[in-house]
């Protein structure tokens, strides 16, 4: 089992950044793919960004590529969200996502799910 909490949420102006963060629990964090989403208003939940347990190869939407950048520090347990250049349209609640297989996380088909955290993104 593993427990994914997110933090770092909250509002922000357009051009703003934010740094989201998801702790997990369990010892074997190294061993996950790790992975954001994040859903809209009146949207469907939509993958944002992925980073693999090995060589940490990380995997962008394209809405987000140039802006959005995650990482993961294996020590702490935790993966990253940096979110800077932020639009309107950013606007979601951000889950982090966990799994043994990198194709889950890309697919949404992961086993682990966080309760999300709300961005919110002023015009």
């Amino acid at each position: 089992q593993v427990q994914l909490v997110e933090s770092g949420g909250g509002l922000v102006q357009t051009g703003g950044s934010l740094r989201l963060s998801c702790a997990a629990s369990g010892r074997t964090f190294s061993r996950y793919a790790m992975g954001w989403f994040r859903q809209a208003p009146g949207k469907q939940r939509e993958f944002v960004a992925g980073i693999g347990w090995s060589f940490g190869f990380t995997y962008y939407a394209d809405s987000v590529k140039g802006r959005f950048t995650i990482s993961r520090d294996n020590a702490k347990n935790t993966v990253y969200l940096q979110m800077n250049s932020l639009i309107f349209e950013d606007t979601a609640v951000y889950y982090c996502a966990a799994d043994g297989s990198l194709q889950a996380i890309l697919s949404g088909a992961n086993d682990y799910w966080g309760r999300g955290t709300q961005v919110t993104v002023s015009s």
